[in-house]
């Protein structure tokens, strides 16, 4: 088991307010959307080789000393990944689930309490 890619993902209230931001902006390309149609709860925004993920929670609030960004780390092996944080005493936010943009996904915590959203890709 290895991860294959990491990426952040900022959270925002506002999404449609700071979407705009990142690809009028800073130049970014839109090129992930889900849902793809309507307003979005997340999307991905490319710059190069390099992406940032944008989520959106209208519960969102800014806590001090807590930044709203979290990781999301690809793999092959989800379950395995799983079993390596929770045998290192890492806790398990969420167990691997089944999502319905096709991949599967689980949440952890670093030992800092940074959030970990770790995938697996459908297929």
């Amino acid at each position: 088991m290895t991860v294959d890619d990491v990426f952040p993902i900022l959270t925002s209230a506002d999404l449609s307010r700071l979407l705009p931001f990142y690809t009028d902006v800073l130049g970014g390309e839109l090129v992930y959307q889900f849902p793809p149609e309507g307003p979005p709860a997340y999307v991905s925004v490319q710059f190069g080789k390099a992406s940032v993920g944008l989520g959106h929670d209208p519960d969102f609030v800014r806590t001090p000393g807590r930044p709203p960004i979290a990781l999301w780390l690809y793999t092959d092996d989800l379950d395995g990944l799983v079993a390596a944080i929770r045998e290192a005493g890492g806790p398990i936010t969420q167990e691997p689930t089944d999502q319905p943009w096709g991949e599967r996904e689980a949440r952890a915590e670093d030992p800092d309490g940074n959030h970990l959203y770790l995938g697996q890709r459908a297929g």
